[in-house]
């Protein structure tokens, strides 16, 4: 399924890239990093062009997927998400919404969980967007970097470690916010 659909989002290259990338932010369970690879494999010295614009059409789309569950809600929640990703989602969100959206942003689970989830537990739209930045950006440049200096090698280097790569960045990342967080609430405290 995933393969026909980056197939058809392929066809138009980069407008396709922007289209998936922003779908997915909003509706699509596609991620569109299987998309920028294999754009990335077929042009690697335009891979962190390719990244921009995936980059820049996932951080676009997640105002409208915010929106979107600000005004319908769970009920849509419910009809777009399976229930295994809300249950997941609203798990993190309970916790801590600022951790769920920088780590959802590497995770498998589709981007549109996080950006509709926000809108349905009133996250500030504010730090969804920062940290929509942040997560999605480093996520699209750390595969468009590589490609940019290993070419084609880059596919067999994203195969072995893709995962690894990018659950380390947002451990890095989460790790950095708590660090921040803990300042922020020891400065206010004195």
């Amino acid at each position: 399924m995933f393969d026909s659909i980056v197939q058809v989002f392929m066809q138009y290259g980069l407008a396709g890239l922007f289209a998936l990338s922003f779908l997915d932010a909003i509706v699509l369970p596609v991620p569109p990093f299987f998309l920028q690879i294999a754009m990335s494999l077929i042009e690697p010295e335009a891979s962190l062009r390719i990244a921009t614009v995936a980059f820049t059409g996932s951080v676009l789309g997640a105002p409208i997927g915010y929106m979107l569950g600000k005004w319908l809600g769970k009920p849509l929640m419910h009809k777009l998400v399976p229930a295994k990703w809300a249950n997941k989602a609203m798990e993190l969100f309970e916790k801590n919404g600022d951790a769920a959206v920088i780590i959802g942003s590497f995770t498998p689970i589709p981007f549109k969980v996080f950006t509709i989830l926000s809108g349905v537990f009133n996250f500030s739209l504010t730090r969804l967007m920062f940290y929509s930045i942040l997560g999605r950006g480093s996520k699209f440049f750390l595969i468009g970097t590589l490609f940019h200096f290993y070419g084609k090698q880059a596919k067999v280097l994203l195969d072995n470690y893709l995962e690894v790569s990018l659950l380390g960045v947002a451990v890095i990342l989460a790790a950095g916010w708590y660090i921040l967080r803990k300042r922020k609430q020891k400065f206010l405290s004195k």
